[in-house]
């Protein structure tokens, strides 16, 4: 398995940015899945956004509907870092950011579960105030 660490988490207004990081420790980092999950209070944990490996295309990201056109997730295999860019955020978007991995996902559908994950950071704090 994989250890994770988030970080980058704070307050920021509405219509602000910030960017999350999810550093990693672990081999082969660069083939994982790693996904986005936010949980807000009294809020069941809710998908964000993933990004999956493959041996023929490299990776491929996904977003949460919610979520898709103000962030935007990427990997920096040099660093074993997956990033999460938020921009436009709204009050909604307060929450605990997790960071997960697996092994490469077969299916875009395992991305969104968080039951499939075996890895999970211990989460960094996100306020948007309006």
């Amino acid at each position: 398995q994989v250890r994770l660490v988030e970080s980058g988490g704070g307050l920021v207004q509405a219509g602000g940015s910030l960017r999350l990081s999810c550093a990693a420790s672990g081999p082969t980092f660069s083939t994982y899945a790693v996904a986005w999950f936010r949980q807000g209070d009294g809020k069941e944990r809710e998908y964000v956004a993933a990004v999956n490996w493959n041996g023929w295309t490299g990776d491929t990201t996904y977003y949460a509907n919610s979520v898709k056109g103000r962030f935007t997730i990427s990997r920096d295999n040099a660093k074993d870092t997956v990033y999460l860019q938020m921009n436009s955020l709204k009050p909604e978007d307060t929450a605990i950011y997790y960071c997960a991995a697996r092994a490469p996902a077969p299916t875009r559908s395992i991305l969104s579960r968080p039951n499939e994950y075996h890895s999970w950071g211990q989460g960094t704090q996100v306020t948007v105030s309006s």
